[in-house]
């Protein structure tokens, strides 16, 4: 009788505390494989495997590529390595970033999905922005249970909303309850139920994150092409649309959620005028240095026409750094904590003229 063994976690901020708790209550004999990808920086080494080991009697360190999977062990995404689930091993890749990570959710979440449809238990937890969600759809998709961290018990509560926005969740717990509903959840026959086959478009997704040729998989039959460019590669965006969410990739594999793509592009707007001030300052600084070498040279009128195009140079990059100055960075949490302060802020004044 089948059973769900493939226990697939992701999280990112406030993720390394949930962690800890979650596998610490695991028991010594959990009848199922678990994987873990966790954001963080590719450029130090990871410690989260030997953190770990601390906390939980189950084998837990980086996975390798090509290495078998075994129930009762923990396996982490090492860092700048997606971390993909197949049939019976583990595959470690370089493909494209999705939501600007690599290792993302997403990835893990799919690739199980695609490999052990309802044999997998998918958990989202603490972290910023939406990382999860898709791939906890794509696991729904394929008949498998969906987890989520009661947003009110996460240090982070962005990952778990947007992955309750995504689908409809199985299961929302606080933290200090989700090893004893895994230890249930894995020890649970599976109920009978239509096959819930693999879909082209996640076999392509699954193909992009394992290094395969985008194009020639057929990524430009995923979706509609829409106005706005890659951040990453400035590749044209697929606009891809699954239940709730909108997501987009594009020709070279890049992938971001709505949400994800909006908070990149502002960001990305602040280095452009960033750009824009250090070019029309280097400009300045040419043009004073050209007007004193013309001075020299008795060339008065002219370097009194270049000093002045100077000044007019720095009034731009006074006006750009102004724009730097009030460039917001948004997300949908950014959204959601300005509408509660702004919600507090109209209450704060209502209660005031009841006051007075």
């Amino acid at each position: 009788m089948l059973k769900p063994d493939i226990v697939v976690v992701g999280a990112s901020a406030g993720g390394l505390k949930t962690f800890e708790t979650l596998v610490s209550q695991l028991p010594s004999d959990f009848p199922a494989a678990v994987f873990i990808v966790w954001h963080i920086s590719p450029d130090y080494p990871s410690m989260l495997p030997q953190i770990l080991a601390r906390v939980t009697s189950l084998p837990v360190a980086h996975a390798v590529d090509n290495e078998p999977i075994k129930t009762g062990r923990i396996y982490v995404a090492p860092p700048d390595r997606h971390l993909l689930v197949e049939s019976g091993f583990v595959r470690l890749s370089l493909g494209p970033k999705e939501n600007r990570f690599r290792p993302a959710v997403d990835v893990l979440f799919r690739s199980a999905a695609r490999s052990y449809g309802e044999r997998v238990i998918g958990v989202v937890l603490s972290g910023s922005l939406d990382d999860g969600a898709a791939g906890l759809y794509a696991i729904k998709e394929r008949g498998g249970i969906a987890v989520v961290q009661d947003p009110s018990d996460a240090l982070h509560s962005s990952m778990p909303r947007a992955a309750m926005k995504a689908v409809t969740v199985d299961y929302c717990v606080p933290i200090v309850e989700m090893g004893a509903l895994l230890a249930r959840l894995v020890n649970k026959a599976i109920p009978e139920q239509e096959d819930n086959l693999v879909s082209e478009k996640m076999d392509i997704e699954v193909g992009v994150a394992r290094q395969d040729n985008a194009l020639e998989l057929g990524i430009m039959k995923l979706g509609d092409l829409s106005p706005f460019t890659c951040p990453e590669c400035h590749g044209v965006l697929l606009q891809l649309k699954e239940g709730n969410l909108l997501r987009f990739r594009c020709h070279t594999g890049h992938a971001y959620s709505l949400n994800t793509l909006l908070a990149e592009v502002t960001e990305s707007i602040e280095e452009s005028l960033w750009d824009g001030i250090r070019t029309i300052e280097a400009s300045e600084m040419l043009m004073t240095h050209t007007a004193k070498h013309l001075r020299d040279m008795n060339e008065h009128e002219a370097a009194d026409l270049l000093l002045q195009k100077a000044e007019d140079a720095k009034r731009r990059a006074n006006l750009v750094r102004q724009a730097v100055m009030s460039n917001e960075i948004l997300s949908q949490e950014n959204l959601d904590k300005e509408i509660k302060l702004n919600q507090e802020n109209l209450e704060r004044e209502i209660k005031l003229n009841e006051e007075i």
